[in-house]
């Protein structure tokens, strides 16, 4: 069990992490990344190449060229992708760091945390839009979204668990144990939603 801490002792000291919460944070970081750079790839033939079909386009359902058509493939006014190249690099960055042994002061923590947060809102946003406007489904983005759910769960109970958030006994020994449900109950409903969403295609 972890040690209840305050506010003030959890500012002033240095916290690192498990191997096995490094590995995934670098493992993690690896699958979002390499889906990035997949979709970047494609998403630059498509623009020398009106015509190009991506490799993971197989049937009308699963068509990525649609994802990187959509105007939501670029919602910050450049593709999404790019965005996705720093950010799951900057995830590989902290998690070799903490392999290596890097203590982190807890305002890092929970930056890292706001922009685990800010991923896992943002892969929630794109699910929507991809179910329900452009109604197709893109596997790396599926990728991407699992890597970055997987990440954000640990992260935050990571946070918890070293005192670095506020939260009741009873959640932390939750989160001792059972880490593991919240990232597969999460991936859990995206699965029912994609399978209810396309139930009459994937019955045919």
């Amino acid at each position: 069990m972890h040690r209840m801490t305050t506010t003030g002792e959890t500012t002033g000291r240095t916290i690192g992490a498990s191997r096995a919460f490094a590995w995934l944070l670098v493992i993690t970081g690896a699958m979002g990344l390499l889906a990035a750079w997949v979709i970047t790839i494609d998403k630059f033939k498509l623009l020398e190449d009106p015509d190009f079909v991506p490799g993971c386009s197989l049937n009308p359902v699963v068509a990525c060229g649609n994802i990187m058509k959509s105007e939501q493939a670029s919602a910050f006014g450049f593709p999404n992708p790019m965005l996705g190249l720093v950010s799951y690099g900057i995830v590989i960055c902290v998690g070799m760091s903490l392999l290596a042994g890097a203590r982190f002061r807890r305002w890092y923590w929970l930056t890292f945390n706001a922009g685990c947060l800010f991923g896992v809102v943002f892969c929630a946003w794109l699910t929507y839009q991809s179910l329900y406007n452009i109604n197709s489904l893109c596997l790396w983005c599926v990728l991407a979204w699992i890597a970055t759910i997987f990440m954000f769960w640990y992260v935050t109970s990571h946070n918890v668990r070293e005192g670095l958030l506020p939260a009741p006994g009873w959640l932390r020994s939750f989160l001792d144990e059972f880490t593991w449900v919240l990232p597969v109950l999460h991936l859990g409903i995206i699965g029912m939603l994609i399978l209810t969403r396309w139930w009459d295609f994937w019955t045919s």
